[in-house]
């Protein structure tokens, strides 16, 4: 058992995002059944750990990227056709912190809400200075006193979801 538990210690660090449930969820099956000599209690319990994991994850995931996605939208909200400006989020955990600049396209209205269509770009300080910018096209609209991101495509992988 402390064996089973030095070696997951060790490889935790090593895994990515996407095999942290996985592995997780092994891990406390694993043990489940050793202490219960029971594999059924084992694999239960295995899938619910993975489970639990797995939603914790996707949701930590989705709150880091409305963040983003709620900086960009801000900074559409106080430009005028034509201008632009820098955005840049800074995560409480310092990873995936990204920064870029937003073009204002166009302005949109109509009876529902006011809206503004945008360019934008995500800069996370690998790229190569020499390699062309890529830019992206989001869509922002007022909700209340504040902007919010409005595309169809809130994190999509071609922008690597901001992360």
């Amino acid at each position: 058992m402390r064996l089973l538990l030095l070696v997951a210690g060790c490889a935790l660090p090593l895994l990515g995002c996407g095999q942290l449930a996985d592995v997780t969820g092994a891990v406390a099956g694993g043990g489940a059944a050793l202490v219960s000599a029971n594999p059924a209690v084992g694999y239960g319990v295995g899938i619910g750990v993975r489970a639990a994991t797995s939603a914790g994850l996707r949701y930590v995931i989705r709150r880091r990227e409305t963040a983003a996605q709620d900086e960009v939208a801000t900074v559409v909200g106080v430009l005028l056709p034509g201008e632009s400006r820098r955005w840049r989020i800074e995560h409480d955990i310092p990873i995936g912190n990204a920064e870029g600049e937003v073009r204002l396209v166009r302005v949109l209205d109509n009876a529902l809400a006011p809206c503004r269509e945008a360019l934008f770009s995500v800069d996370d300080g690998k790229a190569d200075a020499e390699a062309p910018r890529q830019w992206f096209l989001a869509t922002a609209c007022r909700q209340g006193e504040r902007w919010k991101w409005a595309s169809a495509e809130p994190a999509v992988a071609r922008w690597g979801s901001l992360q």
